[in-house]
């Protein structure tokens, strides 16, 4: 017998990322992400809705997360959906099921569309950022490709 668990979204981050530490130093990050639907229905009246998706990122793909996705951005999201159950401090018992992420796509520009622009983070205890631009350099064109070696991660 063959399964699978895969999970596709494509949607706007609804909350700035919750960076944080396991208590064995694993990086782990919580973000969520909406997902948009519209359709007609039988009256021939345009209908939305929307779905709010809680994604978790561990390791270097949760610091790159937590440093570069902010409230607003366009993401990409592919990962295995996974359900969690605990015990909540009334005594009731609570579930969740989230996006455990393999792979985040940044899809629009840091600054556009009123998003915060990028965070300088840490590897190996020294803080980076991207380097300035070059001030000849002309501002982007969002409408330019974008090429896999620009990425800066």
């Amino acid at each position: 017998m063959y399964s699978l668990n895969r999970a596709t979204i494509l949607g706007n981050v609804t909350r700035d990322p919750e960076l944080r530490q396991t208590a064995s130093g694993q990086s782990v990050c919580s973000f969520g992400v909406a997902t948009n639907r519209t359709w007609t229905d039988a009256a021939g009246a345009k209908q939305e809705a929307a779905e709010f998706h809680n994604c978790v990122a561990w390791a270097k793909l949760a610091e790159i997360c937590g440093s570069y996705l902010a409230k607003g951005r366009k993401v990409y999201v592919e990962g295995r959906l996974q359900t969690r159950e605990w015990e909540g401090q009334d005594g009731q018992k609570r579930r969740t099921t989230e996006i455990i992420a393999d792979n985040v796509i940044i899809l629009d520009r840091a600054g556009s569309g009123g998003a915060a622009a990028p965070r300088s983070f840490s590897e190996g205890g020294k803080p980076f950022a991207a380097p300035p631009k070059p001030k000849d350099d002309p501002a982007p064109n969002p409408d330019d490709e974008i090429k896999v070696e620009d990425i800066p991660f």
